[in-house]
């Protein structure tokens, strides 16, 4: 990879699928001043602002770590970074500068999707020790099994950004990411022609998606490797053999030795390839006063 001037890129301690990159501070407090400039409303409001900091962003990096990122997730190698600050401030680096910082960076690659959650091109949610929700994403005591985004929606997604934006009282809840090409019983599931029969996907409530699609969890890429469109709670089975097949799936996936596993900070961003790469979320140790804030972004490459 080539050397980006302000950045600290190393493979990651936890796989080698995974780099590391660190925004050395000198820089970030660059990129900072020049934010400060822009009123987090008006990034929201005004679509063209979001393209007009991540210009700067670029150009603070002599315009390379856009190539850098792309790369990476693109390269069916890898697939996936995590990057943050070099030594995290809570104080100076808050959470209107890294809205616009994760901003920036999903728009260095492509442009994100409407997000129905929250009514942004960004959903922010909290995880605590107690949760009445509908889904799994906000229930602490539960781990969120290794999935994709985007299944229960008509938008492609090409891409997902997880940023960790606050974290208080917090025992376990680790990330987690399973490469398809290292899941052991890839092969197994993608040739099975279950897998590319349509299933039907719907949603919860607070989704707020009112309409299902259908797809099937396997399908391939230009170069005709297998990938995966896939979560566990949102599926339709309509068949006792598709439901069957979802529940195989999910024991190997979880069951997968190849699962990567690791400690996000906060102020970092998890930044991942949708085709290729699973995310998901070990189980928090329980804690009267557990609270996570995290952002989310994903949508699509440009053209």
């Amino acid at each position: 990879m080539e050397k980006v001037t302000g950045l600290i890129v190393n493979n990651h301690s936890s796989s080698q699928r995974l780099v590391d990159i660190k925004i050395e501070n000198d820089y970030l407090d660059k990129v900072k001043e020049q934010f400060d400039q822009f009123d987090l409303l008006d990034i929201e409001y005004k679509p063209f602002l979001r393209f007009h900091i991540t210009d700067i962003f670029n150009k603070i990096f002599n315009e390379k770590i856009q190539s850098l990122t792309k790369t990476i997730l693109l390269n069916r190698n890898q697939g996936a970074f995590v990057i943050g600050p070099e030594a995290m401030d809570q104080s100076k680096y808050d959470t209107d500068f890294l809205v616009k910082l994760s901003t920036a960076l999903t728009h260095l690659v492509g442009i994100p999707n409407f997000d129905a959650m929250y009514g942004k091109y960004y959903a922010r949610f909290e995880v605590k020790n107690t949760d009445n929700s509908d889904s799994y994403l906000r229930k602490a005591a539960k781990k969120l099994d290794l999935h994709t985004d985007g299944t229960y929606v008509k938008e492609k997604t090409d891409w997902l950004l997880m940023m960790k934006m606050k974290e208080e009282n917090s025992e376990g809840g680790e990330s987690t990411l399973l490469h398809l090409d290292d899941w052991e019983d890839c092969e197994k599931f993608f040739t099975d022609p279950i897998g590319k029969e349509n299933f039907v996907w719907g949603s919860p409530k607070s989704k707020n998606v009112d309409y299902k699609i259908e797809h099937p969890i396997f399908s391939t890429d230009r170069q005709g490797k297998p990938i995966i469109s896939y979560i566990d709670q949102f599926p339709e089975p309509q068949s006792l053999k598709q439901g069957l097949y979802l529940n195989s799936l999910s024991e190997s996936l979880e069951g997968s030795k190849k699962l990567i596993s690791f400690k996000l900070p906060p102020g970092y961003a998890i930044f991942s390839n949708n085709y290729f790469m699973l995310h998901g979320r070990k189980a928090f140790k329980p804690h009267p006063k557990l609270y996570r804030e995290l952002l989310r972004q994903r949508g699509i490459f440009y053209k």
